[in-house]
């Protein structure tokens, strides 16, 4: 183990004369002034140990009052039960410092989690082919949108404004870079409505359920997208594909999507992982790491990264993905979290959410005022129309120990006061009931609030 030495002025005398510098302030000379720190940081004296431990004690007693809140945040990510395994197995040195498995014959360990990843990973999706993983969700996305690119050439996607609104806003970026046009596609009762997909579309993309938490149907938006000759893009969240038909069975060519939810906490926003699976017609243009099952001379059983051209290391501006990093410790934890479900779990969980997200969506629209958005089917998530403003009617509920979802408006202007629920397994009926009576205390309030002001 490396252990820190701190330098002396001797040292640092020593390292700036062997770089040609008379001073720290000449070191940082190139920097203009503007950006300079101005002002001494308040940093204190030196503490010890045991005030150091004291004061970060004290700091740690300040998010008590945020633990004990009751949270129905999702868009995207979602507060699930992680099993203690996770921590366990991913904490092993082999796993927690991997590098790029160049050399098989030192990496089998690492090459048969990603295996094992990619297997569950392609049997979750119906799919034949899964890669390593990518970054997360969103560049998942724009990652499918490039395979398309490269498979037909066209200069126009479709998607849906049910896809979440990062990975559209991603997919922009991109295209932006490949000079090529993003046209949304309307949501109309929750459900997408696809334009014409003649001429040059090169990939309709929905997300399974969407954004607002509608069951998609994948099978009319998959055989529309094949009979315009494009590529058929499901963003999807994986645990509900425990009950929902299969993309691959619904005829889709690239599922894609974020994996937080597989074993991985909400931990300040990340990290996380994305996955992506696909056709074998499309494997060869796939972004990042796949790993393949062979035999060595002696006929033994062994893992190598297989099916990526030299092109995506040495000759980028020829490489049809210059993709080359997968999320491997966190889509490790994904794995683990998958076989410790296993096929049965996986499903019970997937109904659980089902039947909580059902009692919530009928408990929260009995309180007057609120409607839900839409009438299509949902797994774990919801929205509703909340009649009173939404960023007060937030705010009183979380005085009251509850937050309550998340708000519509900034990403879709047209439901100002909508609200987007999320269901996991760790929010019991008695939590529903909470909400509900909260989100009642709150929309009265407020209604009386406008009331008198008017």
């Amino acid at each position: 183990m490396t252990r820190y030495t701190s330098a002396t002025d001797a040292d640092r005398e020593e390292m700036l004369a062997a770089i040609g510098v008379s001073s720290v302030e000449e070191l940082f000379g190139d920097v203009p002034e503007s950006l300079r720190l101005k002002r001494e940081l308040a940093l204190g004296d030196g503490l010890s140990e045991v005030e150091v431990f004291e004061e970060f004690r004290a700091l740690a007693a300040r998010n008590t009052s945020a633990e004990d809140e009751i949270g129905f945040l999702g868009a995207g990510m979602y507060d699930h039960y992680v099993p203690a395994l996770i921590d366990s197995i991913m904490s092993r040195s082999e796993f927690l410092t991997p590098y790029t498995p160049y050399q098989p014959e030192i990496s089998q360990g690492g090459l048969q989690a990603m295996f094992e990843y990619q297997t569950a990973i392609s049997e979750l999706t119906g799919l034949p082919v899964s890669n390593a993983s990518v970054y997360e969700g969103p560049s998942a996305v724009a990652a499918a949108g490039y395979v398309a690119k490269h498979a037909n050439n066209r200069q126009r996607f479709v998607v849906s404004r049910g896809v979440h609104p990062h990975s559209r806003e991603t997919l922009r970026t991109h295209a932006h870079a490949w000079g090529m046009e993003v046209v949304e596609a309307p949501l109309d009762h929750g459900a997408t409505v696809l334009p014409d997909l003649s001429g040059d579309v090169s990939a309709v993309i929905v997300q399974q359920p969407n954004f607002l938490g509608a069951v998609e149907d994948l099978t009319t938006v998959a055989t529309a997208a094949r009979a315009a000759g494009a590529v058929s893009i499901a963003a999807c969240d994986p645990l509900p594909l425990a009950l929902l038909r299969t993309p691959g069975e619904c005829g889709v060519d690239i599922a894609v999507g974020e994996g937080q939810s597989l074993g991985n906490r909400l931990d300040f926003g990340g990290p996380s992982f994305g996955f992506f699976a696909a056709t074998e017609a499309l494997m060869r243009r796939m972004p990042g790491r796949i790993a393949g099952e062979t035999r060595d001379v002696d006929g033994k059983r062994g893992f190598v990264l297989t099916l990526q051209t030299r092109e995506q290391h040495i000759r980028r501006e020829k490489a049809t993905s210059n993709i080359c990093t997968a999320q491997a410790l966190n889509a490790l934890a994904g794995a683990i979290y998958l076989s410790w479900l296993g096929r049965d779990g996986i499903v019970e969980l997937a109904e659980l959410m089902l039947q909580r997200t059902a009692y919530a969506r009928e408990r929260l629209t009995r309180v007057a005022g609120v409607t839900s958005l839409h009438e299509r089917p949902v797994v774990r998530e919801f929205a509703v129309e909340i009649g009173a403003p939404i960023g007060a009617v937030i705010a009183r509920c979380r005085e009251q120990g509850v937050n309550p979802g998340y708000p519509l408006a900034r990403e879709y202007p047209e439901h100002p006061d909508g609200l987007l629920v999320a269901i996991t397994e760790r929010r019991s009926r008695a939590d529903i009931d909470r909400l509900a009576d909260a989100l009642a205390a709150a929309v009265v309030a407020e209604r009386e609030a406008v009331g008198a002001g008017t």
